[in-house]
């Protein structure tokens, strides 16, 4: 614990969502929620707004649609994201060269490390800049705590939120930690909170009074230690700049089950492509190929192959995903598929190329950096953010078959341009029909139209900057009326 609250930790606020109304302003305002929208899908972001209505991360989309049927759903927009996320992580990086993000929205900085802050006023003056820097380079609002050790900036986070701050003065922690349940505490899952209440803990001041040779017998020894020490607010553990990742991994949830065997194949090496192309991005190679196939009865199998040395080539992983495939039984159907990468170096065993098959396989591949492009999911990886929302034209694995082969898909949220109205996105589409709202981040709220699939002057586009560079607004987008009238071909009608 520090003698100072120089550990600061930045949370923003309901980011997902938050991103998708700055990009969007006939969403400001209103319930959004941005996840997987098939029937398997799952909440990655509530919007403010919408967890009035009960709607949480981690909330089946199902649920979710039924407490909020007025909501905007959206698929996530990774790539967005990330953008925007590097813009906020250098931020912190001028603070401090002890920077640990925990996601694309989350960060502890060791402001002391930098030079940045070294007693309670210098912090506090550092967050509200913080803040401040926040809003002007992304038009988002974050929240940041202000405490002596990592833990307790956490919580102050959440205290603060929506778009506050607060510092935890040192010697304030017991006090503080108290009345709080025991699940705010570092290392307390809900099989751990289950097992504290059935022996009569609830609370962090019950886990202080019975004491820890109590927690010691009802856990452990390193658990119990660990979780007495955080009970009375000692947390030393410090602020790691390099989070090496272990694994890179990718994974797909069906709306229907998978039970053509060479479907499934095909969805397995796609999956390999999208997981090679997160390792290639990352800069890294990896020598240990897993498999993970969760069955139509909830039952999951991981299988493993572990390579003479690390490969980042797209032939060799794909192919011993395959053979992993050929060990499991996916008689009854298959409900989600994933493939991954562990063993990670940061350099490419060449000789592995030796084990792709040689018929076509360089032509598939084509040259290194060059991964062909693969539909992806609506779902977002097991191991982080996967990247861009499914494009138009895509099958996505999400899609369980259903589109006509051929017919171009348009997700809901995704960015589009017309050759006549300009930059928009899309708020839905069916019966062979996209709907489109033309409006930008600088723009006011715009008109919606309507078009075919398959219009040719429609095109995905990429995504307009919430704010521009030197952070003046932008200049409206998308709004203005063409002079000629639309007819009912389904081209352009309000």
């Amino acid at each position: 614990m520090r003698a100072a609250p120089t550990i600061l930790h930045l949370d923003m606020d309901a980011f997902f969502a938050a991103v998708e109304q700055a990009a969007k302003p006939s969403l400001r305002g209103k319930p959004v929620i941005v996840g997987g929208l098939g029937p398997r899908g799952v909440v990655a972001t509530a919007s403010y707004e919408a967890r009035r209505f009960g709607v949480r991360s981690a909330m089946p989309m199902t649920q979710a649609r039924r407490l909020a049927p007025n909501a905007a759903y959206l698929v996530p927009r990774f790539s967005v994201y990330r953008s925007v996320s590097g813009r906020v992580m250098e931020l912190l990086g001028g603070l401090s060269p002890l920077v640990e993000p925990l996601s694309l929205d989350e960060a502890f900085v060791d402001l002391e490390a930098g030079g940045a802050a070294y007693d309670a006023e210098g912090a506090r003056v550092v967050g509200e800049r913080l803040r401040r820097d926040i809003r002007l380079v992304t038009g988002l609002t974050g929240s940041v705590g202000l405490a002596g050790s990592k833990m307790l900036a956490k919580i102050g986070s959440e205290r603060a939120k929506p778009d506050g701050l607060v510092l935890i003065e040192p010697g304030t922690e017991r006090a503080l930690l108290a009345p709080m349940g025991v699940r705010t505490l570092p290392g307390v899952g809900p099989a751990t909170e289950e097992h504290l209440r059935r022996a009569g803990m609830a609370t962090v001041a019950d886990l202080v009074e019975a004491g820890e040779d109590e927690l010691v017998r009802l856990l452990g020894r390193a658990h119990g230690t660990s979780l007495y020490a955080m009970a009375l607010g000692r947390d030393d553990r410090p602020v790691v700049a390099e989070r090496d990742a272990k694994s890179v991994s990718v994974e797909d949830t069906f709306d229907v089950d998978l039970h053509d065997r060479a479907r499934v194949r095909r969805e397995v090496e796609r999956l390999a492509e999208r997981c090679v192309r997160r390792l290639r991005a990352a800069g890294r190679s990896g020598r240990t190929v897993v498999l993970k196939v969760r069955r139509y009865d909830f039952s999951t199998l991981t299988r493993s192959e572990t390579l003479r040395g690390p490969t980042d080539d797209p032939v060799v992983v794909r192919e011993a995903a395959a053979r992993l495939l050929d060990a499991v039984d996916t008689t009854g159907g298959v409900r989600l598929l994933g493939v991954g990468v562990s063993g990670l170096a940061d350099f490419t065993q060449e000789d592995l190329f030796a084990q792709a098959s040689a018929d076509g396989s360089r032509a598939v591949s084509g040259p290194r950096g060059d991964v062909p492009a693969a539909p992806t999911g609506a779902e977002e990886d097991a191991a982080g953010p996967q990247g861009p929302p499914p494009a138009p034209g895509g099958g996505g694995a999400g899609a369980g078959g259903g589109e006509p082969a051929g017919e171009r898909r348009w997700a809901a949220g995704a960015d589009v341009r017309h050759s006549v109205y300009g930059p928009g996105w899309v708020q839905g589409s069916g019966l062979g029909r996209v709907t489109v709202r033309f409006e930008g981040p600088g723009s006011a709220p715009g008109r919606v139209r309507t078009f075919r699939t398959d219009d040719p002057e429609l095109e995905p586009s990429d995504p307009l900057p919430l704010v521009p560079e030197g952070g003046q607004p932008l200049p409206s987008a998308g709004v203005s009326e063409p002079t000629s009238g639309e007819g009912a071909d389904g081209r352009g009608r309000s």
